[in-house]
């Protein structure tokens, strides 16, 4: 989904959205801000690069970082809740990966985790291989796929 059309459904259903970034470094919120505008429906976006800053903003818990690493679905659902509860937003995407160069054997390059939460809804999590293709654009792919995991969110929302 385009920026132009989350922008579009989120209006149209009265959502105001958040974001919860961690490799991306504020790509999604701004796409969406980069839309005259946006300002009715975007209510903030978190960067949240370290650890430390995804326990302090956002409340993740250190127990989780420490069971799971920072690329995980459950670090990724606990970032999308905390952009929620630390926001007057409806709902929230987030986003946790492995944008390259490097990584592991147990989180190799192109892995990123994703989350939604929205309000009166279960937060739900993925997982995406997208494999070395460079930093940029891996940066770009999950940027995408954010955009596409939080308007079909929107869709299902029933705020």
């Amino acid at each position: 989904m385009t920026a132009e059309a989350l922008l579009s459904l989120a209006r149209a259903r009265g959502l105001r959205v958040c974001t919860a970034e961690s490799c991306t470094g504020g790509m999604v919120a701004a796409a969406l801000t980069d839309i005259a505008g946006s300002s009715d429906v975007v209510e903030c976006g978190f960067v949240t690069y370290s650890n430390a800053a995804k326990q302090q903003m956002l409340g993740v818990r250190a127990e989780t970082l420490a069971a799971h690493g920072a690329v995980s679905e459950e670090v990724a659902a606990q970032m999308a809740e905390g952009a929620l509860a630390h926001s007057a937003a409806d709902i929230a995407v987030s986003i946790t990966g492995i944008a390259g160069p490097g990584g592991s054997e147990f989180k190799p390059e192109g892995r990123v985790c994703f989350g939604v939460a929205a309000k009166g809804a279960p937060t739900r999590t993925q997982t995406i291989e997208f494999g070395a293709l460079g930093r940029d654009k891996v940066r770009e792919a999950a940027r995408d796929h954010a955009l596409d995991f939080l308007g079909k969110a929107a869709s299902r929302s029933d705020q």
